[in-house]
């Protein structure tokens, strides 16, 4: 029979009902039904069972959440004597940690039948006994309990005695047999009698006794004790020899009749293992190990007898007395050996059972811990403890508790025990990447190889495993419009930069970089650190000569009076070199001149002075050859060539002038860049004439009128340096000349023009008013001829201001005049006037490229005839009024008209839509001269 029901526990508690000696897997309840609990929580929870004692005599089935026999059980070996047998256990679950009771009850069986102590009892009985004299007779012992335990006694045959039963039918029952008729000796010395003993269980057992009664001859006095009961005590584990007690009887006869003998009635086992009765003197004795957790009481019946065959019986009751013999027992019923360390307090880390076997205050049992570990005991239930976190836990501080448990009980002298627990605190992902530093340095020379590792950056990361597996990466972002990956990377593992491309000091001389520390923790954390990357410079740069400018197509001189001192300031070149430190520090060397004596070059400073005074048999050309070099290592030098006059009037620098030659010392790459772009301009140039012959045909036939336009040769501007005196040095005695000649003639006409610093820009509002103002003139307006300039654009002595070399060109028949070239071409009057100078800005129908290529082809076969200009140092020779206004002589392709200055004479231009009129004549001032008259002039100026 199987039985259960709930009760109130700690969070359960179930009590089952289950009779003895059922077969190991037999079925005792459904735990899991009973409980309220779901099956798949036993398998979640690891549910299993925990007894205290050790001995599991049930097993728990996970799967089906039902409770089975796991060991044979006997309800006589687990109880003894104990009517009422039980024992209990826990059934422990995790996630979350859950404990139920469970008692289990033994129902006894009747498999034990009564059992006498002798199979056959004796007893002496004189004949004088007269009838009602009774006789003891050791009872029978049935283990089983309650129906199934001894009910009756049935003695056979009843002619001379009969059964007397006194008591209830347990251990203290008294058995005796009555004498109900007098026995004769002579007749029947010996009676044969059978006693059965019968239970009450279903079969019923029995067991029987044979009584042999030996008919003696007459003894009328039975001992007599002088106690019922005897009550004792004894202390557990008392020594061998103790005296428990002493039962003592008396008989009223005399002589051998009087002699009495003791002896234990009934003895079990365990009695006699423990205990001993001296036969004469009647003292009990120990003679085994008494534990108190086994046996705490002992009853044993006593029974004296004289020689005349009575007997009397009596009890001895020994309660033993407990002694703190045993240490409390720590038992882990629960435990996880890793625990996360962002564990919050007060989670359960252990469960513990504690149990002392002694009783009373030997069993009261205190459990403590280390105050100094981050954990405490908690007391759940009477002999329960749960090991749980007091405080926050780090792992990085500490990785790994020893937590020793320590159980002390009340006894004395105390008995305690320890148990150590191991406890490893598993890692959480709760620290970023760190680096050492908020920033770093790195330094990686120009010019560098790809792939090349300049750097390293290092980062470490407090936690353990993946998660203090670190990784870099590159944050995005972009430098001069290309992003930083194509300039830079980083190993992911190693953190070692790497350069993707060369470096150019003269481009980027430093940047910065993010690159960020990942850990491999989920979710991940990371850092940042900013790396500023410079670079070095390596010298990969010559010096360049900024001036003197050095062209191919025309030629600066410098001027120098035959009255100059020594030290006088002939020039100065400036040059610079794009590198930096060191390698941008220049010097300046003399390395080969006409005359070494006269001249010399500051070292530092580039400046070229005289070194003794000029004299009259000084040549007036003088060729000087300058070398810069740079500190670098190793240097790197750049050569420039300063032509210097020697003179004090102009035209004898201007009858020396064709004898300068221009340095056609060119390195192969510039005369293959020369020739491919000779062959590049040739190509296009045949290509415009084409298209420009299409157009011109068309617009013949359109316009009845061919143009012809006028080629601008371009003169490249001349910008003295600043020194920081705040003087022009000797450039204040350069100047922008024209030379106009014709092909016989090398000094027939000069004219001055404006330096390139007074170049004026055109106002683009005022262009369009004169615009529209042509577009409203009258279409014979257009045929008015063009004034020659007036005086306003003529130029002064006084208001002359020192500029930089200009152009020259010489004519073979018409006088050609242009501006010097400039980005700007047009500008207000110079002297305040209103409107707009057109002469020189931009062309209303702009030439075709085939129309300005041709014109430069032309002017380049002039100009290979031509010296070099020369900026010569006069204010008295040549008066400014004779300059020409070559703002006004500018021809526009494309035009009727030819723009002026003055916005009196500016002739307005019809709008395009009639056929164009015939150009009309311009008066030019200085008209081109025959070649004889040329050739009288140039004698003259000689002269």
């Amino acid at each position: 029979m199987v039985c259960a029901f709930s009760a109130y526990g700690v969070s359960g508690q179930v009590r089952y009902s289950i009779p003895e000696e059922m077969t190991v897997g037999s079925f005792v309840g459904n735990i899991a039904k009973d409980l309220g609990l779901e099956p798949q929580r036993l398998v979640a929870g690891r549910a299993r069972v925990f007894t205290a004692g050790g001995s599991e005599y049930l097993r728990l089935d996970r799967e089906k959440g039902q409770l089975l026999v796991k060991e044979r059980m006997d309800r006589e070996q687990l109880c003894l004597e104990i009517s009422a047998c039980s024992f209990s256990f826990d059934v422990i679950l995790e996630n979350p940690m859950e404990m139920f009771r469970v008692t289990v009850e033994i129902l006894d069986i009747n498999d034990n039948s009564p059992v006498f102590p002798k199979k056959e009892i004796e007893l002496e009985i004189s004949e004088s006994v007269l009838p009602g004299a009774l006789f003891s007779i050791e009872s029978a012992i049935d283990q089983d309990v309650g129906e199934n335990t001894l009910q009756k006694y049935v003695l056979n045959p009843t002619d001379h005695f009969n059964l007397k039963i006194q008591g209830r039918l347990d251990v203290s029952e008294n058995i005796e047999i009555v004498l109900q008729k007098a026995m004769d000796r002579e007749k029947t010395k010996h009676h044969y009698l059978t006693l059965t003993a019968v239970d009450g269980g279903d079969p019923r057992r029995s067991g029987t006794v044979k009584i042999h009664i030996v008919v003696l001859d007459a003894n009328d006095n039975a001992p007599i004790f002088s106690q019922a009961t005897y009550k004792a005590s004894v202390l557990e584990n008392a020594g061998k020899g103790t005296l428990v007690t002493t039962v003592s009887a008396t008989d009223a006869d005399e002589g051998s009749s009087a002699n009495i003998e003791f002896y234990f009635e009934h003895a079990t086992a365990t009695i006699r293992e423990l205990f001993t009765i001296d036969p004469i003197s009647g003292e009990v004795k120990v003679v085994g190990d008494i534990d108190y957790e086994r046996n705490k009481q002992f009853r044993i019946k006593v029974k004296a007898k004289d020689n005349g065959g009575l007997t009397n019986s009596c009890g001895i009751v020994i309660d033993v007395i407990d002694m703190n013999d045993n240490p409390p027992k720590i038992t882990v019923m629960s435990f996880s050996s890793a625990l996360p360390e962002d564990s919050v307090p007060g989670t359960i880390v252990a469960m513990i059972n504690i149990q002392d076997l002694d009783s009373g205050d030997n069993a009261k049992v205190s459990c403590s811990i280390d105050r100094n570990l981050p954990f405490k005991i908690e007391s759940a239930l009477a002999n329960y403890y749960n090991l749980v976190t007091d405080s926050v836990l780090d792992r990085e501080q500490t990785s790994e508790y020893n937590v020793t448990i320590t159980a002390v009980d009340g006894g004395y002298p105390p008995r305690s025990s320890k148990k150590t627990l191991s406890l490893k605190l598993s890692d959480v992902n709760d620290h970023a990447p760190q680096f050492q530093q908020g920033s770093y340095d790195a330094y990686v020379f120009e010019n560098n190889a790809s792939s090349l590792s300049f750097y390293s950056v290092s980062a470490t990361d407090a936690d353990w495993g993946p998660n203090a597996r670190v990784s870099y990466f590159l944050e995005d972002g972009s430098l001069n419009g290309a992003p930083l990956s194509s300039y830079v990377t980083v190993n992911s593992d190693s953190g070692v930069l790497y350069a993707v491309k060369p470096f150019d000091y003269e481009q980027i001389k430093s940047f910065k970089i993010h690159v960020k520390a990942q850990d491999g923790g989920s979710p991940p954390l990371s850092g940042n650190v900013t790396i500023n990357i410079f670079i070095k410079d390596q010298n990969d740069n010559a010096p360049q000569v900024l001036y003197p400018v050095q062209t191919g197509g025309s030629l600066v001189a410098e001027m120098v009076p035959r009255s100059a001192d020594v030290g006088y300031l002939v020039t100065k070149v400036v040059a610079v070199d794009v590198d930096s430190g060191q390698n941008a520090w220049l010097s300046y060397k003399l390395q080969k001149a006409t005359d070494r004596a006269l001249f010399e070059v500051g070292l530092q400073n580039g400046e070229i002075r005289t070194i003794r005074q000029v004299t009259d048999k000084d040549v007036v050309k003088q060729k000087l050859t300058v070398i810069v070099e740079d500190n670098g290592q190793p240097s790197r030098s750049a050569t420039v060539n300063v032509n210097v006059a020697v003179a004090d009037s102009f035209p004898e620098v201007l009858s020396e002038l064709t004898d300068f030659t221009v340095d056609r010392e060119y390195n192969d790459n510039l005369t293959f860049y020369l020739v491919l772009a000779l062959a590049v301009v040739s190509v296009l140039f045949i290509f415009s004439i084409i298209v420009l012959i299409t157009v011109k045909i068309h617009r013949w036939r359109q316009n009845r009128l061919f143009f012809k336009s006028a080629a601008n040769l371009p003169v490249i501007p001349y910008y003295p340096s600043v020194y920081p005196d705040g003087t022009m040095g000797t450039l204040q005695r350069v100047y922008n000349y024209e030379v106009c000649g014709t092909t016989d003639s090398r000094m027939s006409d000069v004219k001055f023009a404006r330096p390139c610093s007074q170049n004026t820009l055109v106002d683009v509002g005022r262009m369009g008013t004169m615009q529209r103002e042509k577009r409203e003139q009258d279409d014979a307006d257009v045929s008015e001829e063009q004034k020659p300039p007036n005086n306003d654009w003529r130029f002064t002595q006084q208001g002359q201001r020192p500029g930089p070399s200009g152009t020259y060109r010489y004519s073979t028949s018409t006088q050609q005049r242009w501006t010097p070239y400039s980005k700007a071409r047009a500008g207000p009057h110079p002297d305040g006037a209103g409107g707009a100078i057109v002469g020189t800005g931009p062309w209303p129908n702009p030439p075709t490229e085939a129309e300005q290529l041709q014109a430069l082809m032309a002017a380049a076969n002039e100009v290979s005839e031509a010296t070099a200009t020369l900026g010569p140092r006069y204010n008295a020779q040549f008066p400014m009024q004779h300059v020409p206004d070559y703002r006004q002589n500018v021809y526009i392709p494309g035009s009727t008209a030819t723009l002026t200055t003055n916005p009196q004479q500016m002739m307005p231009q019809p709008a395009l839509q009639g056929p164009p009129q015939a150009i009309p004549q311009v008066d030019v001032p200085n008209a081109a001269q025959t070649p004889a008259s040329k050739k009288k002039t140039t004698k003259k100026d000689k002269k």
